[in-house]
This record gives structure tokens, sequence and C-alpha cells, in this order.
């Protein structure tokens, strides 16, 4: 991709998930806010190649570049689960990771020569903003950078000497952002600078998309799980409960929408608890397509746990959504899920791994649906101006903007 001159200042994203193609169904937050990033830079996006992607294309405004890492059949260590989960599952992968990130941080070398980078946004705190922080090392353009750490960077990859390499992406980073607030506590413990890292979570469009739809066509009888079929997701202590919901609640049934390298084990355990009749798998759901199952479904449930690696959720986004389109949920007690419930969290976060008590939080909800309908809304409301995508573009294109400063003055 040949350099334009542009009167806007060149923003560097640097991502392991994106989209490959339009409606995608891997999660696309980055994108959402790289799209809205562009009112005010240019950006260029450096991500991972995939089957069946474009090597270079330009999404809604963004310019993508799709750098390569291995042969395109076994360029497999991001999608279908993410990297952490699919280390975890395929250890040949290992094999992977040096290509994965040398290959990033020549190609954001290479951009940083062709481009007058004003600052970068690397996503993720390992690899990309250990890339970011290798470029500063490096001979030609060295610009500053923010990073933003989602989840899993944080809480799993807890190795000594990668928790070294996160403390050293943190101190050279000009700022860093977390999606939750007990992800701002875990970087004091890991021995960050708490003050120069800022509470932004992703966005949700509660604009034009993912708004309430008519309450007296909401289902009294639907559960919907949707999210990554990943251990730190907790289906399986969902379908665990549903025998139990099932004797209480006979017509209940419980539609899962997502996939993962986990499918094959739940569908087993799906026949093993004989619930073939209660249970549908719908597989990826195109985004166009989530508000109407948020709109319709009487309850999201969202049983996430940490997983045996350290992995968990940060601030999720289809939970996000689910609030979004005024739809009761329930989900487990991870931390940093309370600066989405608020002072809902008591009755709305339990335990999945005990049964009874996620079996009593379902009923519980489904028992008074107008009661739990109102305090969605009620969560909708307070969440509005902190989750619309309006507002966190606008915050994160102000700390890009202090980020790229130096190259002015």
């Amino acid at each position: 991709m040949s350099s334009v001159s542009s009167p806007k200042p060149v923003l560097l994203v640097l991502a392991s998930t994106y989209p490959r193609w339009t409606d995608d169904p891997e999660p696309g937050f980055v994108h959402e806010l790289s799209r809205r990033l562009c009112s005010d830079f240019r950006v260029i996006v450096l991500c991972p190649h995939a089957a069946g992607a474009k090597p270079t294309e330009t999404m809604d405004g963004v310019e993508v570049i799709r750098y390569r890492y291995a042969p395109e059949r076994l360029q497999t260590l991001v999608n279908n689960g993410g990297i952490v989960t699919n280390l975890r599952n395929d250890r040949w992968k290992l094999l992977l990771v040096p290509g994965f990130v040398l290959m990033q941080a020549w190609q954001a070398w290479r951009l940083c020569q062709q481009h007058r980078i004003a600052s970068i946004h690397a996503h993720w705190l390992i690899p990309q903003g250990l890339i970011a922080a290798m470029l500063q090392r490096l001979p030609g353009s060295r610009p500053t950078f923010v990073v933003t750490s989602h989840g899993a960077d944080l809480y799993a990859l807890r190795g000594g000497p990668l928790q070294a390499l996160k403390r050293t992406v943190l101190r050279r980073a000009h700022s860093a952002t977390v999606v939750s607030t007990a992800m701002r506590t875990a970087i004091g413990q890991l021995g960050g600078d708490t003050d120069k890292v800022s509470v932004v979570p992703m966005g949700v469009d509660m604009a034009n998309r993912f708004v309430p739809g008519n309450a007296a066509q909401r289902s009294r009888n639907e559960l919907l799980f949707v999210g990554r079929l990943v251990e730190k997701k907790g289906l399986r202590y969902l379908l665990d409960a549903l025998p139990a919901l099932l004797r209480a609640q006979p017509d209940l049934h419980l539609t899962i929408a997502g996939f993962g390298p986990d499918e094959a084990q739940l569908k087993h355990r799906v026949m093993e608890l004989d619930l073939q009749q209660s249970v549908r798998f719908l597989g990826a759901v195109a985004q166009k397509d989530l508000p109407q199952l948020y709109q319709s479904a009487a309850l999201f449930v969202a049983p996430f746990v940490r997983a045996e690696s350290g992995d968990q959720e940060g601030l999720p986004v289809a939970l996000m959504e689910a609030v979004a389109c005024g739809c009761p949920a329930v989900a487990g007690n991870v931390e940093g899920l309370q600066d989405i419930f608020g002072p809902h969290a008591q009755e709305c976060m339990v335990d999945p791994r005990d049964s009874g008590a996620l079996t009593a939080a379902i009923l519980g909800r489904l028992q008074a649906p107008e009661t739990a309908g109102k305090q969605a809304l009620a969560m909708r409301a307070a969440l509005l101006e902190r989750l619309g995508w309006e507002h966190v573009a606008a915050r994160y294109s102000q700390l890009l903007k202090q980020a790229g400063l130096p190259l002015d003055h």
C-alpha cells in the first residue's frame, strides 16, 4: 500500500483479532473503534492474515494490511477461539508464535519508514504492545504508543518472564487503557504505574444497532448465550444446570450463538444430559443479526469463570450488547462485571460452578420478568454515556492525540 499524503495525522493500529471480511462473526470491536477514529486520523490497521481474507483493503475508511506469518493453511493462531485458547488446545501452534510476532514487527517497522506515524494504538499488551515498545528501539521513526489490554493478555500469560515483558510495555507506553475497573487494579498488582492507566471500555452501538425492542414480544422461556465456545465463557455450567431448570419450567429452551474449539465437547454434553430438545446451537452469527436475538430472549445468561490458565473476561462485549438491547441478564461473578451491573450486581452475578445458585438466579429473573426488564433498561440508561461508541471513540481520540503531541513539538 503506497504512501498517500493526508492532512490528518497517521494512526497505526496493531491488532491480533480483526474482521477478516464484512460481517465476519469474529469479534469486531477493534474495527468498530478504528473506523470511528477515521474522523480525526488516517487509520492504518496491521493485523494477521487468515484464509479467505484480502491481503489489503479499505473497510469503512480504515486501511487494512494483513501480514502473512505462515503458509495460509497454517495461519490458525488467532481465529476460532483466540490466541490463548488455541495455544492451550494445540501446543504445536507455539511454533507459529515467533513468525507471528516477528512478521508483525517487521511490517510495522516498514510502515513507520513509509509514513509519518503520529502514534500507535496497540491492542493487547502482548504481543502488540511489546512490538510497539520494540519499535522505539529501532532506527527510523519512533512513534509513541497507547496500549489497550482487553483481558486475556493481562489475566493469562502469567509466567515470570511474560509478567516482566508486560511491565516493560506499560513503562514504555505513553499511556494505557483497560476495559474495566478491576483490570486497572490488576495492572497495579502487576507492578505497573496505574497513574497512566485509564478505564475506557470498548463501545456498543447503542444509538442505531443495539437498541431495545418491543417488550411485549420478548419471550418468557428462552435463555440466550452469545460468545466464543471456550472455557472462560462457562457454558458447560449452564448446561449442567439446565435439567434442574427444566424441572421447574419444562418449556424452557436455550439458544447458543457462537463457535469455538469447545463446540464438539459441549454438544456431547448436551447429548449426555439428554437436552437435545431444549438446546439449539446456531453457530456463528453475524453482528447484524445479533440484536434480534437480544431483543427477543427472556434472559441472557453469561456464566463466565476464570479459566485454568488464569484467563477471564475483561468487560465482555456480548453482555454489553445484551444490556444495550434491554435484555435481562445473569452472569458469572468474575471481577469487572460490576462496571456493567452497578447496583444490581448482587442479584445479577453468581458463581456458575454452584449449580443450585445459578439455577436460583435464573429462575428468579424469569419469574419476575417485568422487574427484570425495568432493571435492564435502568442499566442501559446508566451505561449509555460510558459505553456508547461516540463517547468511547472521543476518549480514545483524545488519548491518541496526546500521545502524538511530541511529533509536533
